[in-house]
């Protein structure tokens, strides 16, 4: 990865903040709750830049709508998070999968 790969994550990063930013205050709220929760559990596929992005997409259609956020997710905010990243691996499962032995797993 070199500093001009760098540089554009950053600006990549800064542009989806600022859409997260002029989405309305609960909807705010409840993303950076998603975004705590899926940097806590580590999805491996948390870095190729698909799932926070499509999670505002789906939020501005939600306000765009006039509905509410727990309208769109519901009361139980990790649940929705887990369903979003049921069929993917995570790091705590790559983990599990390195100390319970399982040959060849750990280094997907």
């Amino acid at each position: 990865m070199g500093i001009q790969d760098i540089i554009e994550g950053k600006k990549q990063w800064r542009a989806h903040m600022a859409r997260v930013k002029a989405l309305p205050p609960d909807y705010q709220i409840v993303y950076k709750e998603m975004q705590k929760y899926f940097f806590k559990i580590g999805p491996v596929g948390l870095t190729d830049g698909t799932l926070l992005p499509g999670i505002v997409d789906f939020f501005e259609e939600g306000v765009a709508s006039g509905r509410g956020v727990l309208e769109l997710i519901g009361d139980d905010i990790a649940a929705f998070c887990d369903d979003l990243v049921k069929d993917s691996r995570t790091y705590a499962d790559i983990y599990q999968e390195s100390i319970s032995g399982k040959s060849g797993t750990a280094e997907q």
